[in-house]
Parts: structure tokens; C-alpha cells; sequence
């Protein structure tokens, strides 16, 4: 059912809270729980509404089977992510673009350009006015 709840397991429940409750509290309990239920219906219903109402008809339009959680393998799902090709990093030639447009700059030609690293262990000075 839900939870790992089966139906011996509700039946035991409910006995359990028939002899704990008693016989004079039970009736008022039930009562509230299905003004509850109602309530909780009510609430969930009108949500539903009110995101028709925003989305518009584009609501209609949406494959909310393609959205369900369910239909996930995640052994098919990491299988795929480890079977397809890594990308090809382009960050890496923006960034030597960017060091030879910099080192042209500064009166440095291609050659000197292309030894132009970056330090991990080089200190960086502290500037106190910097926001």
C-alpha cells in the first residue's frame, strides 16, 4: 500500500488506537480526522486549480509522463553518464586567447604568450580599498 504498510498492519493500528482512545473519544477523532481529510483535499484541489489557472493552456500542453520520478532507472541513468564521451573543454582555449590578446598587450610576443601560466602558489597582493 504506502509507507510498507499492509493491510494487517492497518487492522492492528486501528485496534490499537480503539483500545488506547477508548470508545468515548474515538467517534470526536474520527470526526476531525475526516474534516482534516476534507480540508486537505479542498487545499490540494485548489492549487491544482490555481496552477491551471497561471499556466494557462499551456498546462494542457505539458507530457507530465515524461516528468513522473518513477519511470527512472538510476542504474540506466549512471550507465549512460558513464558510457558517453567526456566533454572537450573550450575553456581552455577562450583562456590562451585571452593570455596572448593580454600578453600583446604588454609588448610580448606569441611565443612568450604561450609560457604566460598561472601560479597557484604565487601570493596575491591585499588591496584594503577593493569592494
Amino acid at each position: 500500500m504506502f509507507f510498507g504498510l499492509d493491510g494487517d498492519k492497518l487492522i492492528l493500528i486501528g485496534v490499537a488506537a480503539v483500545l488506547l482512545l477508548g470508545p468515548e473519544r474515538l467517534p470526536q477523532l474520527a470526526e476531525t480526522l475526516a474534516r482534516f481529510t476534507v480540508r486537505a483535499r479542498e487545499w490540494v484541489n485548489g492549487a491544482k486549480d490555481r496552477v491551471k489557472d497561471e499556466m494557462g493552456p499551456e498546462f494542457s500542453e505539458v507530457e507530465w509522463r515524461k516528468l513522473d520520478p518513477r519511470q527512472y532507472d538510476p542504474r540506466r541513468i549512471i550507465r549512460d553518464a558513464l558510457l558517453e564521451d567526456a566533454p572537450v573543454p573550450t575553456v581552455r582555449a577562450a583562456a590562451a586567447g585571452a593570455a596572448i590578446t593580454t600578453a600583446s598587450a604588454v609588448g610580448m610576443d606569441a611565443a612568450g604568450a604561450a609560457h604566460l601560466r598561472f601560479d597557484r602558489e604565487a601570493v596575491v597582493p591585499f588591496d584594503d580599498e577593493a569592494t
